[in-house]
């Protein structure tokens, strides 16, 4: 454990001083793996999908704000959706614009996690963002999270039935039809409903049991909040009839309980064996404190001493002529004490 915790001090420390340099690589990388993922997954537009495009991209928004990421991640999937079919193009770009005013007007600090929900989609630990919310924010920018799984399942639906929205038709009936295609198979998508109440209520409850004073609070949050998940999803599969795959639901769980025992370790770390309740008063209130040491470390420091020979030799010399001064002196008390002796 004392490793760990060096560890940590010393990842802290460093992300302290070299802040203003790591975050813009940090926001780099996370522009590069979105606009790399959509381009792999949907790059229904040829002329999108090239690297150097994406890198310039992804470079342009490591230096500005977070809402640029945002907005160039919304513009790539309407020209995306805009290639394989207009409609689909038009319908991607109104619910990008009424969930981006969304966002501005209640979470616009929280930006990145409408474009972490697909990647974390994609590496099949969704499960792990709705508790992360309530460890780590309000309750509030579960809301960016919820736009997030919107449009994940919309482009799902979007590349599921690209056959059928793909199909030529210039007519005003089959325009209109193709667009009720549209909307139909995302409003009745029952699954996705089901993962914005569970996202909500986990978000709501793991927040309030980490705002309270037991002992083991956020532990309690992330092993009650992966519980509801887990028995929400299985019972929304026995219950409205979706289908979820046990095994990817149950490795999916785990996975996402070790990423949040990890995010309390650097966050969240307390010694509860050395827990003091102190009690004091004023004029016009009672005080009732509970106070719990966080788990600290110093990091050891390194101390290089550096060892010269010509320093040693000059010291032993040294150390031989003062015991030689001091067997002198003693010789010359005795001879004294001798000759007063003989004196008297």
């Amino acid at each position: 454990m004392t490793v760990l915790l060096e560890l940590r001090e010393r990842l802290r420390g460093f992300y302290g001083k070299y802040e203003s340099y790591l975050l813009p690589v940090i926001k780099f990388l996370l522009g590069l793996t979105v606009f790399w993922l959509i381009n792999a997954n949907i790059g229904y537009m040829e002329r999108l999908d090239s690297t150097p495009l994406i890198l310039v991209m992804a470079l342009a928004c490591s230096i500005l704000p977070m809402a640029v990421m945002l907005l160039a991640a919304g513009a790539l999937l309407t020209l995306h959706c805009y290639a394989l079919s207009m409609q689909a193009g038009v319908m991607m770009f109104l619910l990008f614009a009424v969930m981006y005013l969304l966002y501005f007007r209640f979470t616009p600090q929280h930006a990145y996690n409408v474009l972490l929900t697909p990647i974390a989609y994609l590496l099949g630990i969704p499960y792990v963002l709705p508790v992360a919310i309530g460890l780590l924010q309000h309750p509030a920018a579960v809301i960016p999270t919820i736009c997030g799984v919107i449009t994940y399942y919309f482009l799902n639906g979007i590349m599921a039935n690209e056959t059928s929205i793909a199909a030529s038709g210039e007519g005003e009936e089959e325009i209109i039809a193709k667009f009720q295609e549209i909307i139909n198979q995302f409003t009745a998508n029952r699954e996705m409903y089901l993962v914005i109440a569970i996202f909500v209520i986990t978000t709501l409850v793991v927040y309030a049991i980490r705002r309270l004073s037991m002992d083991y609070a956020w532990t309690v949050a992330i092993i009650t909040g992966m519980l509801m998940q887990y028995l929400g999803f299985f019972m929304g599969d026995m219950q409205m009839g979706i289908t979820i795959n046990s095994i990817t639901l149950t490795f999916g769980c785990g996975i996402s309980a070790a990423v949040l025992l990890v995010i309390q370790f650097f966050f969240f770390n307390l010694d509860y064996t050395r827990t003091e309740r102190v009690q004091f008063e004023d004029d016009e209130y009672y005080y009732y404190v509970k106070a719990i040491p966080k788990r600290y470390v110093s990091t050891r420091a390194k101390t290089v001493k550096k060892i010269s020979t010509n320093h040693s030799d000059h010291s032993n010399y040294s150390n031989h002529r003062t015991s030689s001064d001091v067997d002198l002196d003693v010789d010359g008390e005795q001879e004294e004490l001798s000759d007063g002796d003989s004196r008297d």
